[in-house]
């Protein structure tokens, strides 16, 4: 654990615990307008919060060689987890277009 100061463990965990928060709050909000297309956006976060959890298991265990595969899987994350927020967030404009109509 020695790769990251305490200040830095501290902004990557708790960058963790507020997108999980935020993703609990974008569910809510779908269940709370009864938006299924909330849904969408709350599952299209999940990739990023992947990413997120790459990048501080990689650190936590001193950016060892033997997982520098944690570092792909975190760029092809967050590359994913862009593409399916940008789907989401076009669902979300779609269906409200639709239903205003």
């Amino acid at each position: 654990m020695h790769a990251l100061s305490i200040p830095t463990w501290i902004i990557h965990v708790s960058s963790v615990i507020e997108w999980i928060a935020a993703i609990w709050f974008v569910w809510r909000y779908g269940e709370v307008t009864g938006n299924r297309a909330w849904f969408w956006l709350s599952a299209a976060m999940l990739p990023a919060l992947v990413s997120a959890m790459c990048a501080c298991t990689w650190h936590f265990f001193d950016n060892v060689e033997a997982l520098e595969w944690l570092v792909m899987l975190q760029a092809t994350m967050t590359v994913v987890g862009n593409c399916t927020l940008c789907l989401a967030a076009w669902w979300i404009w779609h269906r409200a277009r639709a239903t205003s109509s």
